[in-house]
């Protein structure tokens, strides 16, 4: 079995992929922080719903595609920002408006995982894990 060196890289990937061949779900290893992001994106409409399956050492995430009529995602893009190489870290002032406030950018703070508007509200700033629209 590999490790992977990048969990939410590895996450988003997957999503991605999962998306593009039409499958209705995807699975992912389990952990809090790929729980967060995943809730984040039922919560904003972009995914179906989150399942976790604790089974195994590890337990799995199931969460259900959305496509709309014409069976093409709601995902258009989703893009890692920081990486373990190179950290991207923003202040409350700085976190970017995605595509005008019709996409989401998603921040580890100290408040836990938040999406971008969430995030100004409770005025606080934090890594900027990734964004989708």
């Amino acid at each position: 079995m590999s490790s992977v060196q990048d969990p939410v890289a590895d996450l988003l990937t997957r999503v991605r992929n999962a998306q593009q061949a039409g499958h209705a779900t995807v699975e992912v290893p389990a952990s809090n922080l790929k729980e967060a992001i995943l809730g984040i994106l039922v919560d904003r409409g972009y995914l179906g719903s989150v399942e976790r399956i604790d089974k195994g050492p590890q337990g799995t995430l199931v969460a259900e595609m959305r496509y709309d009529r014409e069976q093409v995602g709601l995902i258009q893009n989703i893009k890692r920002i920081s990486m373990p190489s190179r950290r991207v870290y923003v202040g409350v002032d700085e976190i970017p408006d995605i595509l005008n406030g019709l996409g989401v950018a998603i921040l580890s703070t100290s408040r836990g995982v938040l999406a971008d508007d969430d995030a100004r509200a409770a005025n606080v700033g934090g890594e900027l894990l990734c964004s989708v629209y």
